[in-house]
């Protein structure tokens, strides 16, 4: 289960954001998560309630994730498709050259805190 690293480290980094811009508490966060990043969300927010109990900083602070939808282009027609649903051969002409565009990202969006 590597969703609980990925907790860890984001506790790290908004525990170093809160330090940097005064702040006593997080209250809540929000997190782009790509469809295609191999993270679980369910996995992710359990994960997150059981870390941010032992920690000051963020100690009841919730956590937000917003879906990104993985989307793919081709490189021979230059189209883009739902990655999820075609893979990586396109639905528009058939080739296989094509590239992740998005749907991997595991981002910090916004923090919210006082």
């Amino acid at each position: 289960m590597h969703e609980l690293g990925i907790v860890f480290h984001m506790i790290d980094t908004l525990e170093k954001v809160a330090r940097a811009n005064e702040l006593a508490t997080i209250s809540r966060v929000s997190l782009n998560l790509g469809e295609v990043s191999g993270v679980l969300p369910d996995y992710l927010l359990d994960c997150w309630n059981w870390a941010v109990r032992r920690t000051e900083v963020l100690h009841d602070a919730t956590l937000d994730i917003r879906p990104i939808a993985a989307v793919t282009v081709c490189n021979a027609c230059g189209r883009t498709y739902g990655t999820i649903e075609h893979g990586k051969t396109c639905p528009h002409c058939g080739d296989a050259d094509t590239v992740l565009l998005r749907g991997n990202e595991i981002e910090i969006d916004t923090i919210e805190g006082c």
